[in-house]
């Protein structure tokens, strides 16, 4: 029997179609980059979330430690900045920017600066003592149920901290700052002098 061309042509086409021998590579060709973007995308996301968690464990550990000391000098800040990059750990520590700042509440429940100092640290892992992100005898706004006890002291940190995710196919090339902030009160004592700042004696006393 004589198949024309046209028939041979069609047969061809059909079994083409037929043919599904190379569907699941196919499938996977598509299916692969979609897969490599969410497992990546995970990956940050998670990291994201844990550096975020660290920066606010650093601001209360920043916090909790000035308040329970008498009196700090620029030795015991950068101690307590150490403690602060170890929780960053395994993330880079220079990133993180933090400061710690004394405010007393006066009898108008007014809340004023009375030392600040901020802390940075370098490309070797140094910390060192930063330019004060508050003057003396600012004006700062508190959390409303810290200024109800007037002639009172807080002791307030902040951390900031620009995590660049590695690959930056979810989140931001460019990087994202997670911010943390904490007040603790005194433990022992009415104030936290700093006599290196020039704050000696404590306002309320």
């Amino acid at each position: 029997m004589m198949v024309s061309l046209m028939q041979k042509m069609s047969l061809r086409v059909r079994s083409l179609l037929d043919d599904r021998s190379g569907l699941a590579a196919v499938e996977f060709a598509m299916i692969l980059p979609m897969m490599v973007v969410m497992v990546f995308g995970v990956v940050e996301i998670s990291s994201a979330i844990s550096v975020d968690r660290k920066a606010t464990l650093a601001a209360r550990t920043l916090s909790d430690l000035t308040s329970q000391t008498k009196s700090v000098a620029d030795a015991d800040l950068k101690n307590f900045g150490q403690a602060a990059k170890a929780i960053m750990t395994p993330y880079p520590a220079s990133p993180l920017i933090s400061s710690i700042t004394q405010v007393y509440v006066d009898a108008s429940g007014v809340a004023k600066v009375q030392w600040s100092k901020g802390l940075t640290i370098d490309a070797s892992g140094n910390v060192d003592i930063a330019a004060a992100p508050h003057n003396k005898d600012d004006i700062v706004t508190l959390p409303s149920t810290l200024v109800v006890a007037k002639g009172t002291y807080v002791i307030w940190s902040k951390v900031s901290y620009k995590y660049t995710p590695a690959v930056g196919y979810v989140l931001a090339k460019t990087g994202l700052t997670f911010n943390g902030a904490a007040y603790t009160r005194p433990r022992t004592e009415l104030c936290i002098t700093y006599p290196t700042g020039g704050y000696a004696t404590c306002q309320g006393s």
